[in-house]
Formats: structure tokens, C-alpha cells, sequence
């Protein structure tokens, strides 16, 4: 081969993967900042228990919402593979149903522990998961997605 031929052109990245970078990074950001609200609010209403209510709560809507990005982020890079479609789609599902399993084998472990406060638990988790989708719907609002990937234009002298 010349070293003008190659053997396979790289595959390109999906256009959704810096957006779902992004998301992951922000939505850090905003379960670190909700981690300190809800501790501060758990210790104040419910001492002890609700500072630790208000961390496992923060920690399972962090670990349950990044396992979706980072699962896709995952998928993406068998893109170059022709069974890219069914690596995606099994990884993401399976994350989805260990995401479940995980739930509610933590829902019925956590129930009746006398050392957290189920109530701030409860709103904490509710406040990640929401303020996850609110970083989620403003990182895809102000992304730059095309609506066609790998389109190339004619160019002014082909007809």
C-alpha cells in the first residue's frame, strides 16, 4: 500500500458524544453542589441520619444517571463495527436493567435502617435525578449538533 492509501478510514465519533461528556461533567458539578445542600439541610432537620440519607441518596442518582452516559459513551466506540447497532442497543439495556436490579436491591436493603433518614434519602435522590435532567435539557439546548452527520455539500464549480 502507498502512503496515500489506508487501510480503513477511522470511523467518526457520534456528534452526541461531547454533549453527553459535557452532561456528565455538569451534572458532577451540580450533584457535588446538591450533595452539600441536602447534607447541610439533612443535618440540620434530622441530624446524623439525614447527613447520611443526603449523601447515599445524592451518590445513587450521580452513579444511576452517569451508568445511561456512560454506557452510551461506551457503545460509541464500536461504531466502526457492522454490528455497532447491537452493541449499542445491548449495552445500553443492560446497563438499564443492572440500573433496575441495583435499585431495588438498594430500596429494600435501605428501607429500614435505623442509621439513615429515608425521607431525605428520598428527597435527595429526587433533587439529583432533577437537576440531572435540567443539566441534561441545557447542555443538548446550547450544543452545536448537526441535524445530518456526514453530509458533504457540492461545491461551487461541480455540476
Amino acid at each position: 500500500m502507498s502512503e496515500n492509501q489506508s487501510a480503513a478510514p477511522e470511523p467518526k465519533q457520534p456528534t452526541s458524544t461531547p454533549v453527553l461528556k459535557s452532561a456528565l461533567r455538569w451534572g458532577g458539578l451540580l450533584a457535588l453542589a446538591i450533595a452539600v445542600v441536602a447534607c447541610v439541610l439533612g443535618g440540620i432537620f434530622a441530624g446524623w441520619p439525614g447527613v447520611v440519607g443526603a449523601l447515599i441518596g445524592t451518590a445513587m442518582a450521580v452513579v444511576f444517571l452517569g451508568i445511561t452516559a456512560g454506557s452510551i459513551l461506551f457503545a460509541n466506540r464500536f461504531i466502526g463495527s457492522d454490528l455497532f447497532v447491537g452493541i449499542f442497543f445491548g449495552t445500553v439495556l443492560g446497563s438499564w436493567l443492572v440500573k433496575f436490579v441495583i435499585f431495588i436491591v438498594l430500596a429494600l436493603v435501605l428501607k429500614s435502617q435505623p442509621w439513615l433518614n429515608p425521607t431525605v434519602l428520598f428527597l435527595s435522590l429526587i433533587a439529583g435525578v432533577l437537576g440531572s435532567l435540567a443539566v441534561d435539557v441545557i447542555v443538548a439546548l446550547k450544543s452545536r449538533v448537526p441535524y445530518v452527520s456526514d453530509a458533504s455539500l457540492p461545491r461551487q464549480g461541480d455540476s
